[in-house]
C-alpha cells in the first residue's frame, strides 16, 4: 500500500470517499451485536487513534466499547509486535475476564460485509475449538492466499499458506459438487481460501499463544499446525470480499464502487458501515460532466470539468476544465482560507486540490495534495514501477503521496 501508508497505518487509509478501512470490521461487529472491541495498533497510528476516538462512542450503560491497545514496553517485553498472533499474545491479560468465552480475530484492511452471528453459530454448534471463515476462489488465485481443504463435515483437514507447486495446489482442491451442495454456485471456483477471519475458544487461544511463544502469525505459523491437534472448522462465506493490501487492489476496489451495480453496496439499510460524523456542506457541481462517480461531502467541482469513473473524498476541490478519469482523489482535512491561498501562492504553491486545465488518469491523489494548473498525470512513459520527487508508480498506477505539491505544467 506504500505510499498511502507513508504517514498512516493501513487501517487508517481512506476508502469509498468518506470511510476508513478500519470502519469495515468495526461496523461488521456492531451490526452483529458484538460491541466489545479491541483495536491493536502499532505503526503510524496517530490518525487511526484520532479517527476511532472521534467515531465510536457507546452509551455508558451498554457495556460496549472500542478500545485501542497500542504496542508498548512492559517489564516482561520491550519489543514491537512480531506479527498478528504476537500482537494478541502481548495482550492476553485482556482475555482473562470471566465474560469472555470466544475471541473473534479480524483484519483491518479488507472490504466485506458479514453477519458474525452466523459465524458464531457455526463455531458453537460444531463444537469447534477454532473456526476459520473461508471463501471459494479460482485456482489461479491460490498462490496469494492461505488455502484450506475441508472434509464432508466441514472440518479442516489440510492448510497451506500461498501454495505455488501445481501438485500441492491440486491436493488442496475442493470438489465443485461439495461447494454447490452447500448452496453456493461454484462457477469454476475449486479452492477454499482463508479470509483471515478467525474465531477461537478463549481458553484454546490462550493455551496456543502461551505454549508456543515463537508463533508470531496466525496464517503462517499457527494454522498449519493446530488443525491437526484441535477441532478446526471452516465457515463458508460467499459474499463480496476483497483484501485491499496492494495499490492495485485498493485502486480497483474503489473504482468498482462507482458502477451502477457495485459489487459492494454501501446503499443499504442492512449492515450499515459507520464512520466519523462530519459537519460539511453539500458538494457543489458547476456545469461539469459526471459519469459513474462517488462524490463525498464538501467537494467543489469547477465548470467544464469532466469526471469519469472517479471517487472524490471529502473536501476535494477540482478546478475548471479539468479531466479526471479512473482516479481516486482522497480529498483534504480542511478548507483553505483566502489568506492562506494568497500566502501559499506567493511561495509558489498551488491551492489544495486540482488546478484548472489539468488532466489526471488512472491515479490516486492522496490527502491534502496540491496539483497545479495544466498538470498532466497520465503515466506518459507507460512504466509499471517508478518513483520521483513528487510521485510513486505502482502497477502502472500513479500515486501522488499525501501533502505533496505538483507545480503548474508538470507532466508525469
Amino acid at each position: 500500500m506504500y505510499p498511502l501508508t507513508r504517514h498512516r497505518s493501513k487501517p487508517a487509509v481512506p476508502v469509498a470517499g468518506k470511510y476508513r478501512l478500519v470502519d469495515i470490521p468495526i461496523s461488521n461487529c456492531i451490526n452483529s451485536g458484538f460491541n466489545r472491541i479491541y483495536v491493536l495498533t502499532q505503526f503510524l497510528s496517530v490518525s487511526l487513534h484520532r479517527h476511532i476516538a472521534n467515531t465510536y462512542k457507546f452509551d455508558p450503560f451498554s457495556n460496549g466499547f472500542v478500545e485501542i491497545l497500542a504496542a508498548q514496553q512492559t517489564m516482561e517485553r520491550a519489543d514491537w509486535y512480531q506479527g498478528t498472533a504476537d500482537a494478541v499474545r502481548q495482550h492476553l491479560s485482556r482475555l482473562q475476564e470471566d465474560w469472555i468465552h470466544d475471541v473473534l480475530i479480524l483484519s483491518g484492511d479488507q472490504l466485506y460485509r458479514m453477519d458474525f452471528r452466523q459465524f458464531l453459530t457455526t463455531h458453537r454448534q460444531g463444537g469447534a475449538d477454532i473456526t476459520i471463515a473461508v471463501i471459494p476462489v479460482r485456482q489461479d488465485q491460490c498462490s496469494g492466499l492461505g488455502i484450506v481443504r475441508l472434509d464432508e463435515r466441514g472440518q479442516v483437514v489440510d492448510f497451506f499458506e500461498k501454495p505455488k507447486e501445481p501438485a500441492l495446489v491440486e491436493r488442496l482442491r475442493t470438489p465443485e459438487s461439495w461447494i454447490e451442495h452447500k448452496g453456493i454456485a461454484a462457477r469454476g471456483r475449486t479452492h477454499l481460501a482463508s479470509m483471515g477471519i478467525y474465531l477461537f475458544k478463549r481458553d484454546v487461544l490462550i493455551e496456543l499463544l502461551s505454549r508456543v511463544p515463537y508463533y508470531t502469525d496466525f496464517g503462517k505459523d499457527l494454522f498449519p499446525d493446530t488443525y491437526r491437534r484441535y477441532r478446526v472448522l471452516g465457515h463458508l462465506f460467499d459474499g463480496y470480499w476483497e483484501d485491499l493490501g496492494t495499490i492495485r487492489a485498493y485502486h480497483e476496489a474503489n473504482l468498482a464502487l462507482t458502477s451502477e451495480t457495485p459489487p459492494f453496496n454501501f446503499y443499504t439499510p442492512q449492515g450499515v458501515i459507520y464512520t466519523r460524523m462530519r459537519f460539511l456542506p453539500a458538494s457543489r457541481i458547476n456545469a461539469a460532466a459526471v459519469e459513474h462517480c462517488l462524490i463525498s461531502d464538501g467537494c467543489v467541482v469547477g465548470a467544464g470539468t469532466k469526471l469519469c469513473r472517479c471517487v472524490l473524498g471529502v473536501r476535494s476541490q477540482i478546478g475548471r476544465q479539468v479531466t479526471v478519469r479512473d482516479t481516486v482523489v482522497i480529498g483534504a482535512d480542511r478548507f483553505e482560507t483566502d489568506e492562506e491561498k494568497q500566502r501559499n501562492r506567493s511561495l509558489g504553491w498551488p491551492d489544495l486540490g486540482i488546478g484548472d486545465g489539468s488532466v489526471i488518469e488512472r491515479a490516486i491523489i492522496d490527502k491534502d495534495c496540491r496539483i497545479g494548473r495544466n498538470v498532466r498525470i497520465v503515466n506518459a512513459r507507460g512504466v509499471t514501477e517508478d518513483e520521483g520527487p513528487n510521485y510513486v508508480i505502482r502497477d502502472g498506477i500513479v500515486v501522488i503521496p499525501k501533502g505533496v505539491a505538483v507545480p503548474d505544467g508538470t507532466v508525469i
